[in-house]
């Protein structure tokens, strides 16, 4: 016969565990007013430039999604797909799952992310990129995690905010595949 199945109660059970290990670090308003400022810095630099923006998937989908709302120049919107994590708390080989499908040679590029941690995702997505002769490559990502574990070369040029160097989710970001559509940054506390 098949696998068990497993029930939704039991699925149900896991979130709403991981959900109560968790605190709230960065509530609703305040993700927002960071989006704003986000926007603002874009604009800025930018101004009224085409650019494509590449979303991160499927983290970076949230952040895409409201920083857009709040642009307002010619924008060309695509995405990639490499991940680390499959699911779980701890990174593991990069997997690419989609390459960006438009030409970017001589394009402004602007790839936004959930989340800046180890930055080894990041660190190979963007020499990826700086091989199709981008005219130009920034990084947006709504959190960058605070640990000296980085790799040197991956930066954002667009931050959000900072958050502690525990496990992260919410805006995007999941834990074990759940609460990724939280409006709030929730992170694991330390026992959990």
């Amino acid at each position: 016969m098949g696998k068990p199945v497993v029930s939704l109660d039991e699925g149900r059970t896991e979130a709403d565990a991981l959900l109560a290990a968790s605190d709230c670090i960065a509530d609703r308003d305040t993700v927002a007013a960071v989006y704003d400022r986000m926007a603002r810095d874009i604009a800025a630099c930018y101004g009224s430039t085409p650019i494509d923006v590449l979303c991160v998937m499927s983290g970076g989908l949230f952040a895409t999604a409201e920083l857009l709302k709040r642009l307002s120049m010619p924008i060309r919107l695509d995405y990639l797909h490499a991940t680390r994590y499959r699911g779980g708390t701890s990174g593991h080989d990069l997997v690419w799952k989609v390459l960006p499908g438009a030409a970017l040679a001589r394009r402004h590029v602007l790839l936004i992310d959930d989340i800046l941690d180890e930055g080894y995702t990041l660190q190979a997505i963007c020499a990826t990129l700086q091989e199709q002769a981008v005219a130009s490559l920034r990084v947006a990502v709504l959190a960058d995690k605070r640990h000296d574990r980085r790799v040197a070369a991956a930066t954002a040029d667009f931050v959000g905010l900072e958050v502690p160097d525990r496990y992260v989710f919410g805006c995007g970001m999941d834990v074990h595949g759940y609460w990724r559509q939280l409006p709030e940054i929730r992170a694991l506390k330390e026992d959990a």
